[in-house]
């Protein structure tokens, strides 16, 4: 945040044309990614902090690149209600996010279930549980970027991905043990 005791926003006005459609949706896509909220018809709003600032120059770079424009203004909610509800849309977007991720730690959770119920102790099978918690914690970094306001269920995100690196843990343990009965 600032140094001021209000958050500062951006909000990017972005015009795009829309044919062909694929440079909106990359534009559309890249303002997602960086954790820009949505407020209809073409505006954005994204707390202005370092963090965000490398998603800015590419949503400016791929909508200049087809043929759009992005005015990026600086602003503050008019009064204390403004600003606490741009805060709190921003946080829900967050929430949503720690939400899906969760959802997809217990997705890894009951994999590695499965996997010790049938016995499958490869290292194929390692290796892709291994690029799947990579993922996890990839998502989870860019996620605690974003987070700039602290979403309520970001600890137990922590938590979550704590949990699945353990299980890996215990998962290779078997692995290697069952490789090393053959």
């Amino acid at each position: 945040m600032t140094d001021s005791a209000e958050p500062r926003w951006l909000v990017l006005v972005v015009r795009v044309p829309s044919e062909p459609s694929r440079h909106r949706v990359a534009v559309w896509r890249e303002l997602r990614r960086a954790g820009a909220l949505s407020l209809g018809q073409g505006a954005w709003v994204i707390p202005e902090v370092p963090v965000f600032a490398d998603g800015i120059a590419r949503t400016l770079e791929l909508a200049a690149r087809g043929g759009g424009e992005v005015v990026v203004l600086t602003a503050a909610g008019r009064d204390e209600s403004d600003a606490a509800r741009l805060e709190a849309l921003f946080t829900d977007e967050r929430q949503d996010e720690w939400s899906e991720f969760l959802s997809e730690c217990s997705k890894y959770d009951a994999e590695i279930d499965k996997e010790i119920r049938i016995n499958k102790f490869t290292l194929a099978e390692l290796e892709e549980e291994e690029q799947s918690l990579e993922r996890l914690r990839r998502w989870h970094r860019d996620l605690t970027a974003r987070d700039v306001f602290g979403a309520p269920n970001a600890a137990d995100a922590g938590q979550q991905l704590k949990h699945c690196g353990d299980r890996l843990a215990d998962y290779t343990e078997r692995v290697f043990a069952a490789l090393h009965q053959m």
